[in-house]
């Protein structure tokens, strides 16, 4: 790629989510070094980035050369991580969450903003092709008028002790949704249980309201007996169903007429919507590579961390509280 070879990054953490970033820039050409304080993360580093300087000490990627810190360790270091970057010098793409509240994120903000950095989030599904063209179709009025929108994000899959569900896996949809909608809620709704580990949510559903009437649903567990990854919008016109497992989008030509006051569904067939099979994370990988290149903000910038990360403090908070409605204000952006 273009962008390759005129930036170079250094990614810290080679761990679960770590070694597939360690994978993707060390093949587009960008990986010069990758910073893990395990053994066993520097050995899979050194195993996937032959050429890739190997290094335990984060301080060693900050006073490196390189124009890019990506930072993959756990959600809790991100901000502190983030900030030590930006101080460097560095551009800046940090996994999800920004941080672990609005105020860390939008000082992260303002001090990428000072330093004159690009910051970047990995909301990852922003960049999968079906999503994109998901979006497409909303966007063209394919679907009619958008009235509630709901995603399910399930599994029996890996427990995390430092952060909960909500925080760990509602990310990505809550960026779609707002993405989606182009706007924020006005209010944020969430209830959920701990059955694993005391204080720590396994499973929540939230609840977003938005100014125009749409509702949205997000339905997030690691305690399920089945994987599930689905995202379904539905139309005044049509209806589609985004299945990330299946690999699928399928638009169903099926409304609701009203006859004489009578409700009447009209039924059609379902109608897969191609789209690229590249893979995400590599599109992901690429626009932070251009964005430190063209030096414009990406996609997925920090304005669009700190929307998400507001939505998810206000369902933390509403959490808390049990389900309590909390408020957040109205916000429209492109």
């Amino acid at each position: 790629m273009v962008a390759a070879k005129h930036a170079g990054v250094g990614v810290i953490g080679c761990g679960y989510w770590g070694k597939n970033l360690v994978r993707n820039f060390a093949r587009l050409g960008a990986l010069q070094m990758v910073c893990d304080a395990a053994e066993a993360g520097r050995k899979l580093a050194a195993e996937m980035a032959p050429h890739a300087e190997i290094v335990a000490d984060v301080d060693q990627v900050l006073s490196a050369p390189i124009e890019g810190v990506v930072i993959a360790t756990p959600a809790e270091t991100h901000y502190e991580l983030s900030r030590k970057a930006l101080e460097a010098g560095k551009d800046v793409l940090c996994e999800k969450p920004l941080a672990l509240t609005y105020e860390q994120g939008a000082e992260l903000m303002r001090l990428a903003e000072r330093q004159g950095r690009i910051l970047m989030v990995g909301h990852v599904l922003e960049y999968h092709p079906g999503v994109v063209r998901l979006l497409e179709l909303v966007r063209a009025g394919e679907l009619g008028k958008v009235r509630y929108i709901y995603s399910n994000r399930l599994s029996l899959g890996k427990v995390r002790r430092e952060e909960n569900i909500l925080w760990s896996f509602a990310p990505h949809d809550i960026a779609i949704i707002l993405r989606l909608m182009g706007q924020m809620p006005f209010q944020v709704v969430a209830c959920g249980g701990s059955y694993i580990q005391p204080n720590i949510p396994d499973v929540t559903v939230t609840n977003l309201l938005f100014d125009n009437g749409v509702r949205a649903h997000i339905f997030v567990s690691w305690l399920h007996p089945f994987k599930e990854q689905r995202l379904v919008v539905i139309g005044s016109r049509k209806m589609a169903s985004f299945d990330d497992v299946a690999k699928s989008l399928i638009v169903y030509d099926q409304h609701v007429d009203v006859r004489n006051g009578e409700p009447i569904p009209v039924k059609g067939d379902g109608l897969e919507v191609p789209y690229s099979a590249d893979e995400p994370l590599r599109l992901e990988c690429q626009a932070f590579l251009s964005a430190i290149t063209s030096r414009q903000p990406p996609l997925t910038d920090g304005a669009s961390g700190l929307r998400v990360l507001k939505v998810l403090q206000a369902a933390q908070r509403s959490l808390v509280m049990n389900g309590e409605p909390v408020s957040l204000p109205m916000e429209t952006f492109v």
